[in-house]
C-alpha cells in the first residue's frame, strides 16, 4: 500500500504547484498588440506605384513610296481632259458631221479652235487642211471624220519633236535639270512630281531647294523628296539661290545620283533683278558642267497670257522643254499647240490633277484621242 500513498502525495504536490503558477500568469500584463510597420513617405511627384513610366517610342521615318510607272499615264488620265473634250473634240465633230459644210460651218470650226487657245495661225492651217480633205475625199461618216480630224490635230502637235527628258548621267556625272517658272504656276509641286517621274523610270534623284525667297518652298520640296526617299540640299531662308544650286550639284556628284533636280525661285518675268538672279543660278551651276535640261512650268489656265511670260524665260535661260500644268482645269486644251508653235519648244509633261502621279509624259496621239473621246 506504500505506493498508493506515494502516488497520492505526488498528485497533491502537482496540484499545489499549478495553483501557485496560474495566478502569476493572470497577473502578468498582456503583450502590446502588434503594430504594423509604418509605410514609407510618399513623394507627390513620384508616379503611382505599379504604373509604368511612359516610354517615348522612337520616331519612324515615313514610308518610301513607289511611284506609278509613267508608261500609259496619259491613257489612264484621259478622263481628266473632259472639259477640253467637250469644247474642242465634240464641238468640232458636231460641226464636221453636218450634211452640208458651208461658210458658216467653217467659221464655227475656226471659232471653236480659237476658243480652245489653239492660236490664230495654227487655226488657219488646220481649217485649210480640213477643207481640202473634205473636198477631195468627200469624207462623210462619223468614223472617217474622226480619223481625219485626229490626223490633223496630231500633225499640229508635231509628233516628231524630241520629248524625252535629258536626265541620264553622262561622263560619270549626274544630269542637271533646272525647273523655272512664274509664281503660282505650281512650280515647286511640279518639281516634286518630276522627281517621281524620274524615279518611276529608274533614276536616282537629288533635289536642290534653290527657291530661298519663299519660306515654304524648301519645306514643300523636302516633303516631296521624303516620300520617295530622295535627298534634298537646302540653304537658309533668304540665302543665295545660286549657292544652294552649286552645293546641290556638288552633292549629287559626291553621292553618284543620276539626276540633280533644282527648283528655282518663282519669277515675275517683268522683274529684271529676279531674272538676273536666274541667269546667275545657271552660270554658277555650269561651273560644275553644263545644264542638261531647263524645264519651264506654265499654267494652262492662263491661256495666251502664259505665252508672254514664257518668251522672256526662253531668252534668259535656254529653255529646252515645257511642263504644262493644270490642264485638267481648263477647256482650252489647244494651248498645247499654241505653246509649241509660239515658243518652238516641245511640251514634255502635262499635269492632269493634284495627285502625286498625275504628271504624265506628253504623247500627241494619246492626247488627241482623249480630246476626241
Amino acid at each position: 500500500m506504500h505506493w498508493y500513498w506515494y502516488a497520492l502525495i505526488l498528485v497533491v504536490l502537482l496540484l499545489a504547484g499549478a495553483g501557485l503558477v496560474v495566478p502569476r500568469l493572470r497577473r502578468r500584463p498582456g503583450a502590446p498588440p502588434a503594430v504594423p510597420p509604418a509605410a514609407p513617405p510618399v513623394d507627390p511627384a513620384a508616379p503611382p506605384v505599379g504604373t509604368p513610366e511612359p516610354v517615348a517610342e522612337p520616331a519612324t521615318a515615313p514610308a518610301v513610296e513607289t511611284p506609278e510607272p509613267t508608261a500609259g499615264r496619259l491613257v489612264r488620265l484621259r478622263g481628266r481632259l473632259a472639259r477640253s473634250q467637250s469644247l474642242l473634240g465634240r464641238g468640232l465633230l458636231a460641226v464636221l458631221s453636218r450634211d452640208r459644210l458651208d461658210e458658216q460651218a467653217w467659221e464655227e470650226i475656226e471659232e471653236t479652235l480659237i476658243s480652245a487657245d489653239v492660236g490664230v495661225a495654227a487655226t488657219g492651217e488646220i481649217v485649210a487642211r480640213l477643207r481640202e480633205q473634205t473636198r477631195v475625199e468627200g469624207t462623210r461618216t462619223g468614223t472617217e471624220l474622226r480619223t481625219m480630224l485626229s490626223r490633223e490635230l496630231v500633225a499640229a502637235l508635231e509628233p516628231g519633236l524630241d520629248r524625252s527628258l535629258r536626265a541620264s548621267p553622262h561622263d560619270g556625272y549626274p544630269a542637271v535639270v533646272l525647273v523655272v517658272g512664274v509664281n503660282g504656276s505650281g512650280k515647286t509641286t511640279t518639281c516634286g512630281k518630276i522627281a517621281r517621274v524620274l524615279i518611276a523610270d529608274g533614276h536616282t534623284v537629288l533635289l536642290g531647294a534653290a527657291d530661298t525667297f519663299r519660306a515654304a518652298a524648301a519645306e514643300q520640296l523636302t516633303t516631296w523628296a521624303a516620300r520617295v526617299g530622295a535627298e534634298v540640299v537646302r540653304g537658309r531662308a533668304g540665302g543665295d539661290p545660286a549657292a544652294v544650286a552649286f552645293d546641290a550639284v556638288k552633292r549629287g556628284r559626291e553621292t553618284g545620283v543620276d539626276s540633280v533636280l533644282i527648283d528655282t525661285a518663282g519669277r515675275l518675268q517683268n522683274k529684271v533683278g529676279l531674272m538676273d538672279e536666274l541667269r546667275k543660278v545657271k552660270r554658277v551651276v555650269e561651273k560644275h558642267g553644263p545644264v542638261d535640261e531647263t524645264l519651264l512650268v506654265l499654267d494652262a489656265t492662263t491661256g495666251q497670257n502664259g505665252l508672254t511670260q514664257a518668251r522672256v524665260f526662253t531668252e534668259v535661260c535656254d529653255v529646252t522643254g515645257v511642263v504644262l500644268t493644270k490642264l485638267d482645269g481648263t477647256a482650252k486644251g489647244g494651248i498645247v499647240i499654241a505653246v509649241q508653235r509660239e515658243l518652238g519648244l516641245p511640251v514634255k509633261l502635262i499635269g492632269l490633277g493634284e495627285g502625286p502621279d498625275d504628271l504624265a509624259p506628253f504623247v500627241p496621239e494619246a492626247f488627241v484621242d482623249a480630246l476626241l473621246g
